[in-house]
């Protein structure tokens, strides 16, 4: 399908506008994600319509923690990515798509065909479809990066509106201005993933940019979307104290109410850091508590700091484990005990 996010140039030149890396494309040529292509002058997604992962998910697994609590997404992915992270945990996803990924073998354009052939073929209107027959109360883009599928997925969006059901991006940050302004006036809430603060991480690490991703926090949160941001914790990459201190002062210049997702990370695709101790989940969760954020969360290990808690008395709220809920004293958007306002989008709110 041609995609919606490009500019055409001289002599069969195009742009693609969905990614702040802009991949100006000669005929033929695939931009960073291996899934938008020029062909012949136009810029065509190769994926649009085309899903490879797809799950029934606890709300709480993408993670929103304040975002209709104990609901279950509908959810989905294709293949490709606009990163190239070496600690990827769904590289197989990801990074099949890529001209020269380590791990794989084959020519670009033959991964990429044996890849869509595995994949299944469903319209937006299909995929409301499914979710709704199957009870969900969202869908979720997610698996890999939902801006290198960002026709697919922002049509599906419109069809989850007129259905009622509501729209999570869960997202490495990384999108255009175009990509943006769509996001705003379709998705309900988002979960980016801040992977560190300084961009020499990003550029080494992820090959991408640090500055993109933080505007695109900030003007998401201006602009009304719920916002939750996780940050994928890796021994001696990203979890010095004074990173840890820039990431948490961020999130709370612009609200404290912003949910900051902790997770432990294992060795995977290209990384060999060692896993991430319980101990270093904690160090960062009470950073984050005391640079001013309401609601710190430690994920991937069993911890009671995957609760949620007031903020003003500190009664427990919300009691988890795992993905799933076991205790819930929050019907509403106020604290049952000192009626203190609890942010986020709860069950009874989203009538």
């Amino acid at each position: 399908m041609e995609a919606r996010f490009y500019k055409k140039l001289k002599q069969q030149t195009v742009i693609c506008e969905s990614c702040q890396h802009f991949c100006t494309l000669l005929p033929g040529e695939f931009g960073k994600c291996g899934v938008r292509q020029n062909q012949n002058g136009k810029l065509i997604s190769l994926v649009y319509g085309r899903v490879s992962a797809l799950g029934i998910d606890p709300i709480e697994k993408k993670p929103f923690y304040h975002f209709l609590p104990g609901s279950f997404a509908y959810s989905f992915g294709t293949i490709g990515c606009n990163f190239a992270c070496l600690f990827c945990q769904n590289w197989q996803l990801s990074q099949v798509s890529k001209k020269n990924p380590p791990l794989f073998e084959g020519v670009q354009e033959e991964r990429i065909k044996l890849a869509l052939k595995e994949a299944r073929n469903l319209t937006p209107k299909e995929i409301v479809s499914e979710a709704q027959r199957f009870n969900c109360q969202s869908i979720a883009y997610t698996y890999n990066e939902p801006t290198v599928f960002s026709e697919f997925a922002l049509e599906t969006a419109q069809e989850a509106k007129k259905a009622g059901l509501k729209n999570l991006w869960v997202s490495n940050g990384f999108f255009s201005e175009r990509v943006l302004k769509e996001v705003i006036n379709l998705v309900d809430a988002i979960n980016i993933d801040l992977k560190s603060f300084k961009g020499s991480t990003y550029q080494e690490v992820s090959r991408a940019r640090l500055e993109p991703v933080l505007k695109n926090i900030s003007a998401l949160k201006k602009a009304g979307v719920w916002v939750e941001v996780t940050t994928l914790l890796i021994p001696s990459l990203n979890d010095s104290s004074q990173e840890l201190k820039e990431i948490a002062q961020f999130l709370v210049d612009i609200s404290p109410e912003i949910p900051w997702h902790l997770s432990a990370y294992w060795p995977a695709y290209l990384a060999s850091w060692p896993a991430t101790s319980l101990e270093d989940l904690e160090k960062a969760y009470k950073i984050g508590k005391k640079a001013g954020l309401y609601y710190v969360y430690i994920g991937n290990l069993p911890s009671e700091k995957e609760n949620t808690y007031c903020p003003n008395c500190q009664k427990l709220l919300i009691r988890r484990e795992g993905y799933f809920i076991w205790e819930n004293h929050l019907s509403a958007n106020k604290c049952p005990f000192c009626q203190t306002k609890i942010a986020g989008v709860w069950r009874k709110d989203s009538k």
